[in-house]
């Protein structure tokens, strides 16, 4: 069989890894909890509180309920990979360096049309924001540029910086796809693996259940227990910061379900989101108290 001449998924992968290796960045896992993006990662959601360096890579998985769409879009998933590096402080050649790992894709700037454009980025359920910029190859975005500014309300000083791979949309350009689905996982062996060959069952099933047949009274009724023990475990004496946090998401994870479902009123969304804000701060505040690490008390 005839070997593909452009890099496979999972080569990919390994080549965004080791150039930010390279560049001193620890490798660490994923976050074994459902979450809609990679900031949500434990590294990148209390390391950005301190002032201390340090830089992680990961690949996240991310869970978006609202976009499910049956395995029929070629180009929306509700369920796919980032590749996040976050570092603080930010190197001041960071943007040089992104392109160096883009080269080491063989993307090659004076080719193919590499802009960044302005986009502040912004989620509102753990009080995170900050300045960044989308960049768009050929037109198409591939990765978020972010300096954080704040994470659970409390201001990063200095920022951290943030870049988000979409793995996906990089690997349709390389390979020259116009369909997720067929994009090229494993090219290495005699059967090739694409895309669909993985993960095309578990989107319609998933898309199925997020939009027809998740039980709604359920997911409320565990969605207001996670908050209540996250409440809970931060409240103690001497608080669990790290379980309150997972439950924090996953209670995260379970009104992104609802809002898939349309269960929420403008009213009660917002009564939600300032909920779960207001306790992300929290466990901030825990963190930095339990940490001796000063923040701003407005």
């Amino acid at each position: 069989m005839k070997k593909e001449k452009f890099f496979c998924l999972q080569e990919i992968i390994k080549i965004i890894k080791n150039f930010w290796e390279k560049n001193g960045c620890t490798i660490v896992p994923s976050l074994d909890i459902q979450v809609g993006a990679g900031t949500f990662h434990k590294e990148t959601f209390f390391n950005s509180i301190l002032s201390k360096k340090f830089s992680r890579i990961y690949l996240q998985a991310c869970r978006r309920p609202t976009d499910s769409r049956n395995g029929k879009s070629k180009n929306r998933l509700q369920h796919y990979y980032q590749i996040q590096v976050v570092i603080n402080p930010p190197p001041k050649d960071i943007q040089n360096k992104y392109i160096s790992s883009l080269k080491k894709l063989k993307i090659n700037p004076k080719i193919d049309d590499i802009r960044f454009v302005e986009d502040n980025w912004e989620n509102k359920t753990i009080g995170a924001s900050g300045i960044g910029w989308e960049v768009r190859i050929n037109g198409i975005e591939i990765t978020q540029f972010t300096y954080f500014q704040k994470i659970a309300s409390l201001e990063c000083n200095p920022s951290t910086v943030e870049i988000t791979y979409g793995l996906e949309r990089i690997a349709m350009h390389i390979q020259k796809k116009n369909n997720i689905y067929e994009l090229i996982w494993n090219n290495k062996f005699k059967k090739k693996i694409k895309y669909k060959d993985i993960f095309l069952y578990n989107e319609i099933e998933q898309s199925i259940y997020n939009l027809k047949k998740s039980n709604i009274k359920e997911i409320l009724y565990f969605f207001k227990k996670n908050i209540k023990e996250s409440k809970r475990l931060i409240l103690l004496k001497n608080p669990l910061i790290f379980p309150s946090y997972e439950h924090l998401l996953t209670s995260i994870h379970q009104f992104n379900l609802l809002e898939a479902r349309k269960h929420f009123s403008i009213t009660e969304r917002y009564n939600y989101i300032y909920k779960i804000r207001n306790l992300s701060k929290l466990i901030a505040i825990k963190y930095c108290i339990k940490n001796n690490i000063s923040y701003n008390k407005k």
